[in-house]
């Protein structure tokens, strides 16, 4: 049994979709509406098959993203090396996204750098 996709709901379908691209090597679909409704989604494509559809919709509610809430709180990449954690780090930090940790190793063993993607959604970048 694998997870086939992970989904996660933005205001702005473009950018979210743009970050994922530039900073991750995303490949898109060319995206979903239904016009009844005016649900727009993409899905993601990663290098290892994994699949993150990001969807946005009118109505939704945008509630504080505390650090400590209950649910899914971050998606984590795996970018292969210390080096690639520390690169890909600086870039986003160069281009204006808060990091919210590291990069570090953590106390059981991974190194790891956290950000504040779009919206505010956590992204970890790991080894």
């Amino acid at each position: 049994m694998k997870i086939e996709h992970i989904a996660m709901y933005v205001n702005d379908l473009e950018k979210a979709r743009d970050f994922f691209i530039k900073y991750f090597n995303a490949v898109s679909n060319n995206g979903y509406h239904n016009k009844t409704t005016d649900f727009r989604s993409f899905f993601l494509t990663f290098e290892d098959g994994a699949r993150l559809e990001i969807m946005t919709r009118p109505g939704m509610e945008d509630g504080e993203k505390t650090e400590k809430r209950t649910g899914y709180i971050h998606i984590a990449f795996s970018v292969g090396s210390k080096e690639a954690v520390d690169e890909l780090m600086a870039k986003l930090k160069e281009d204006g996204y808060p990091v919210i940790s590291g990069p570090r190793t953590t106390g059981d063993g991974y190194y790891e750098s956290c950000i504040l993607g779009p919206e505010g959604n956590q992204i970890e970048i790991t080894v």
